[in-house]
């Protein structure tokens, strides 16, 4: 008998519409003549989802009693006698009543895949097993109902349910999840748009996995060779050839797989100037690398295999991509490749992915910019080839028995003439022609033996083999210096064009300028220098390196910049031709330099023109808001001091209750003015301790009536650590502002409850309440929404506590509340030593 298919409908959150989406597939299912059953459906009282089970077969439930309770659960053998095409299972995660079959609802629908029933079932992100610890940090809820990830990714088809959490909260908020009186609760803890977006990503990186999967089974069954190009700290090491943007492009796709993975691209230059690659090619692959979301590095190292891994450690890596050597099968002579070391050295904590490109084993070719000096070991063999070559040759000319003749003699001689001009340069190559021309006279030109010649016509073959050898060598030399020097012209427009853009696209990091400059010239340090005059003694304006220097005269290189500034690098001297370039550097940096300058007096003057703005408001404020308590009050005492008036015991309590409520009134506006002036002046400094909401929230209170404020703060909340002075504050404030703005008649709500490692004070009113665009706007300073009236205050309330919330480490934002109106929610840091407390969540969110 053929094994039943599993489909699942795999839903980011509660209430996205699985079970809908299921029962829709089974009324097409139906259309099309499939037998198909309801064997399990819960509704949860959904009208919309409850209609969807008309007109399709239920099987009847089991009775299970459990504890004096009835409880009703899938009847496995009556599915199996009934024996449908398909089979309808909701909620695979379940755990089956004590007394069932089976202990899971995944071991139920096994039996009917097992019998070749085709089930089409719904499960929640948060139910799989693997996913556990990850639900929990993130909604602080502890999921007690799982199913192990294989059964979900043995399923022959997962379609993905998705929502967004906006749409999702206004579902919730329409009442088509939970009854009314759930919904607030649901909305401020487990319906939280921050809980809803990590779980929806949890659920789409979970699918393109089984997406990989799906697409690997494809490509084995069809054959399918070549690649198709279809998460951790990933490592790239680059060449500066072309094979680099296949590796970041390969490096990018693996830090996809992962939730937060990030890409580090690195080049590693030796210490010997320039570097030897591409400047275009870098720049090009620096560019790309940085439009994936990634960054690029570029390190010092005459070792690259060390050099490379010492850099991923550094960075805390837990891959290394490379690319396959582009070096010739024979080259292996000469030792193990780059990645061959790496993949040895790495360890067991860093993998290693050697990927193959288009360039693999083409050979490296000549680079397209090298530094203007031969290398030392480039020297040495041009030596030996000009100095010993010539003597290895005549060892086995001189003892065969063969005669080549004098003419083949010389061109074997001059080929290694040639060899070392191309190696070592002129002077190597004139010291082999001199030592060909002195070993052919003695063994090759009768009398042999002797520096003395019979023939003339050798002399002159002789003569014109030294100078044909010197002439060659010449050539050869000045060849290889004008392509060394057009490179090298190259790679510094390539650097100066990379300064121009710089300066074209408006970077002002000099930090990360001086960085480009001990990079490209492989010093241990650069500095920028600075000094007010001539006379005055040198600062250091900013440095990048070990120990930078602090006066132009310790550097090993300075380049001025005008009379009062200077790039001074420490490493190594510079030749002259490089410092043209370095000139450029100088320059630019002073650009930035300025640039900033300018910046950070912008930022003044923006802040002295908000510190108008301010004062402009506030002289407003105390022309009109304080203004008018102090002539209520001056008018009521008037009247009390007047003699021509017998005031009524009545009338004098009247007056004296308006002198004091004008006094209080005064007392709150100039409060928050003084807070304010300390919020901006960074004079607020709160004594964090152990506090209880309970204690602290019920005095906030006392600035507004008795019959305004339902007040619902549990006892058993963790402790929070906080100011009390400062939260008692905040919370009056925010308080204050709720009941202002709440319809006659109606209170507000004011509650608390535990979320993860934090604790969060909800102030709901049913005001007219906020649109999302002015939700950060009624936080400024002297801001009043709407058309508040004159009188209602200066705007500083809500602008007073959200700086105290933040000075303790919290946050104060504004959400709508369901069925209109406005919620601040101030969230609060739990003590370190208190245990996580679970919010009660409705029982329906495990569905």
């Amino acid at each position: 008998m053929a094994r039943g298919k599993l489909r699942i409908y795999l839903g980011a959150a509660p209430g996205v519409g699985k079970t809908y989406s299921m029962l829709s597939e089974a009324h097409r299912r139906v259309e099309r003549g499939t037998d198909c059953v309801v064997a399990f459906v819960e509704h949860h009282s959904r009208p919309r989802t409850e209609v969807m089970l008309h007109g399709l077969e239920l099987l009847p439930r089991k009775e299970i009693e459990y504890r004096d309770t009835v409880f009703t659960e899938m009847d496995v053998d009556a599915v199996l006698e009934r024996r449908p095409s398909v089979a309808l299972v909701d909620e695979l995660a379940h755990t089956n009543i004590p007394g069932s079959r089976n202990t899971k609802r995944w071991q139920d629908v096994e039996e009917l895949l097992a019998a070749g029933i085709d089930v089409v079932s719904t499960v929640n992100i948060q139910h799989l097993e693997s996913l556990g610890d990850v639900v929990e940090s993130i909604t602080g809820v502890r999921q007690q109902e799982t199913v192990p990830d294989e059964v979900v990714r043995r399923a022959d088809q997962i379609e993905l349910v998705d929502m967004s959490p906006q749409a999702l909260r206004r579902r919730m908020a329409h009442g088509n999840i939970y009854k009314p009186e759930k919904v607030d609760a649901a909305l401020s803890n487990y319906f939280r748009p921050g809980n809803l977006t990590a779980l929806r990503e949890l659920a789409l990186l979970w699918v393109a996995d089984r997406v990989d999967e799906y697409l690997t089974e494809y490509r084995s069954e069809h054959r399918v060779n070549t690649i198709w190009g279809s998460r951790e700290r990933i490592v790239v090491g680059l060449t500066g050839g072309p094979e680099g943007r296949t590796l970041i492009r390969r490096a990018a796709r693996l830090a996809e797989k992962g939730a937060g993975g990030e890409v580090l691209a690195v080049y590693v230059a030796s210490s010997d100037g320039l570097s030897a690659a591409s400047p275009k090619e870098l720049a090009v692959q620096r560019t790309l690398v940085e439009d994936l979301g990634g960054t690029f590095h570029h390190v010092v190292g005459d070792d690259v295999p060390p050099a490379l891994l010492d850099f991923a450690r550094g960075v805390n890596a837990t891959q290394i991509v490379l690319g396959t050597s582009r070096r010739r099968t024979w080259q292996y002579l000469f030792g193990p490749g780059v990645g061959q070391i790496v993949a040895r050295d790495s360890g067991p904590d860093l993998d290693v992915h050697i990927v193959t490109h288009e360039e693999a084993a083409r050979g490296r070719g000549l680079p397209v910019a090298r530094g203007a000096r031969l290398g030392r070991t480039r020297i040495v063999w041009g030596w030996a080839t000009g100095v010993i070559g010539p003597v290895l040759l005549t060892v086995p000319l001189t003892r065969t028995s063969t005669d080549l003749g004098l003419a083949n003699e010389m061109l074997l001689y001059l080929a290694l003439t040639v060899g070392s001009a191309l190696l070592g340069g002129l002077l190597p190559s004139l010291a082999s022609a001199a030592l060909g021309s002195l070993l052919i006279n003695w063994y090759f030109t009768p009398p042999v033996h002797e520096f003395t010649i019979a023939d003339p016509k050798n002399i002159v073959a002789i003569t014109i083999f030294f100078l044909v050898a010197a002439s060659v060598a010449s050539v050869v030399d000045l060849a290889a210096r004008r392509t060394h020097q057009a490179a090298r012209l190259r790679a510094e427009s390539e650097v100066l064009s990379f300064l121009a853009g710089s300066v074209l696209r408006g970077e002002t990091s000099l930090d990360a300028l001086l960085e480009r400059v001990r990079e490209t010239f492989a010093m241990e340090s650069a500095a920028l220098l600075e000094r007010a005059s001539e006379v005055e003694p040198w600062t250091c304006t900013r440095a990048v390196g070990p120990a930078p220097v602090t006066r132009p005269e310790d550097a090993d290189v300075d380049m001025p910049v005008g009379d009062r500034m200077a790039l001074a690098l420490s490493g190594r001297v510079l030749p002259a031709e490089d410092r043209r370039v370095l000139g450029a550097f100088a320059a630019q940096a002073a650009v930035v330099l300025d640039r900033q300058r300018l910046k950070e007096e912008a930022d003044q003057a923006r802040l002295y023109a908000e510190g108008d703005r301010i004062r402009t408001a506030l002289l407003a404020a105390v022309s009109h808001d304080l203004r008018t308590p102090l002539a209520s009050i001056k008018a009521s005492v008037t009247s009390l001091r007047s003699d021509d008036v017998e005031w009524s015991e009545a009338d004098e309590a009247e007056l004296l209750e308006g002198i004091e409520a004008g006094a209080d009134r005064l007392d709150h506006l100039v409060g928050n003015l003084l807070d304010m002036s300390r919020l901006q002046t960074g004079t607020v400094t709160p004594i964090i301790r152990e506090v209880d909401l309970d204690e602290v929230v019920p005095m906030a209170l006392g600035g507004v009536p008795e019959d305004s404020v339902v007040l619902d703060i549990p006892e058993d909340l963790p402790m929070v650590a906080v100011d009390a002075g400062l939260l008692e504050r905040a919370v009056a404030n925010v308080v204050e502002n709720a009941v202002k703005y709440s319809p006659p008649g109606e209170r507000v709500l004011v509650s608390a409850s535990a979320m993860a490692d934090r604790v969060e004070v909800r102030v709901a009113d049913q005001g007219p309440g906020v649109p999302d665009e002015a939700k950060d706007r009624i936080f400024a300073p002297f801001q009043r929404y709407g058309d508040a009236p004159r009188g209602a205050g200066v705007g500083l309330g809500l602008a007073v506590a959200r700086g105290f919330a933040e000075a303790m480490g919290g946050t104060l934002t504004a959400e709508d509340t369901p069925g209109g109106g406005m919620t601040m929610v101030i969230t609060l840091k739990q003590t370190a030593d208190q245990p996580r407390v679970s919010p009660d969540l409705p029982p329906m969110t495990t569905s």
